[in-house]
C-alpha cells in the first residue's frame, strides 16, 4: 500500500484528482469505479477544474458507482444519482450513457445485484476504483461483519447509518432502510484502488484498517491485501499512525 500524506482537505482532494486524471491521460477509455459521501467531493470539484481549463477529456470514459439506496427515485435529491450528476457528471463532457449506478427503483433484490454485477464484467473490471472510509471501517455499504461479503449484494442499513442519514430527510420513515452496493469482492477485483480519507475523526479507523490486523470486523482492512492501493490522507487522519 502506498501512503501519500497530504496537508489538508484540499491538498488531499488535489492529490486524489492528481491520480485519476493521470488514469484518464493513460487510459482516455477506462472504467472509473466511483464513491459517493462528503470526502470525494472536493476530488470531484479539481477534477471539474481541470476539465474546464481543457486538461481532461472525459468523452471516452466509463463509471461504475459502487451504490444505492433501495427504493430511492434518481430524481430525490438524495440518491446517488443526484449526487453524482450534481458533483461531477453534469460538469464534464462525460456520455451519461457511460454512466452506471445500481438501480434502486428495482424491487427484485437478486435481479439487480447480478445484473450489476455482470455489467461491471462485461466492461471488463474496474481500471481505478475510488473508495471512502467509514467511521466503522465500511467501504461502500459493506458494513463490518463476520465475513467478507463477497459480490454485488442487498444490505440492510444498520440503525446508526439510518439515524445518521435522518436529517436529510422529512422523517426517519423516510430514510432508505437497504442499499446495494459493490461486495468486497467486486471492489477487490479493480486493477488499482484510491482511497481518500480527510479529519482527525477518522484517525482510529485509519489505524485499524491500514495497521490492524484483516477483519471482516474492519471491512477496509482488506485493502492491505490488494496489490495496488493507495491511500490519500490529511495529516489529521494520519495522526495516530507512525509514519
Amino acid at each position: 500500500m502506498k501512503i501519500i500524506k497530504a496537508k489538508d482537505y484540499q491538498d488531499m482532494s488535489r492529490k486524489a484528482a492528481n491520480i485519476i486524471s493521470a488514469q484518464i491521460i493513460m487510459k482516455s477509455d477506462c472504467v472509473l469505479g466511483l464513491a459517493t459521501g462528503s470526502t470525494p467531493i472536493g476530488t470531484y470539484k479539481q477534477l471539474i477544474e481541470w476539465y474546464d481549463k481543457g486538461d481532461l477529456d472525459f468523452g471516452d470514459v466509463t463509471t461504475v458507482n459502487l451504490d444505492e439506496y433501495k427504493g430511492l427515485p434518481r430524481e430525490n435529491d438524495q440518491s446517488y444519482y443526484y449526487f453524482m450528476h450534481n458533483n461531477l457528471f453534469d460538469y464534464v463532457n462525460i456520455n451519461p450513457e457511460r454512466t452506471h449506478l445500481p438501480n434502486g427503483m428495482e424491487p427484485d433484490s437478486e435481479k439487480e445485484c447480478s445484473r450489476y454485477e455482470a455489467l461491471i464484467q462485461s466492461l471488463g473490471g474496474v481500471d481505478l476504483q475510488l473508495l471512502g472510509l467509514g467511521h466503522n471501517g465500511h467501504i461502500g455499504f459493506n458494513e463490518p461483519e463476520e465475513a467478507f461479503e463477497t459480490v454485488t449484494h442487498c444490505v440492510d442499513l444498520q440503525q446508526r447509518t439510518i439515524e445518521a442519514n435522518k436529517r436529510f430527510f422529512d422523517s426517519i420513515d423516510d430514510v432508505p432502510k437497504q442499499a446495494y452496493t459493490m461486495g468486497i469482492k467486486t471492489i477487490m477485483m479493480a486493477k488499482k484502488i484510491l482511497i481518500v480519507v480527510s479529519g482527525e475523526d477518522k484517525a482510529e479507523i485509519v489505524k485499524k484498517a491500514f495497521f490492524g490486523p484483516v477483519t471482516p470486523q474492519v471491512p477496509a482492512s482488506i485493502l492491505q491485501m490488494h496489490p495496488d492501493v493507495t491511500l490519500v490522507a490529511d495529516e489529521a487522519a494520519l495522526s495516530k499512525c507512525n509514519i
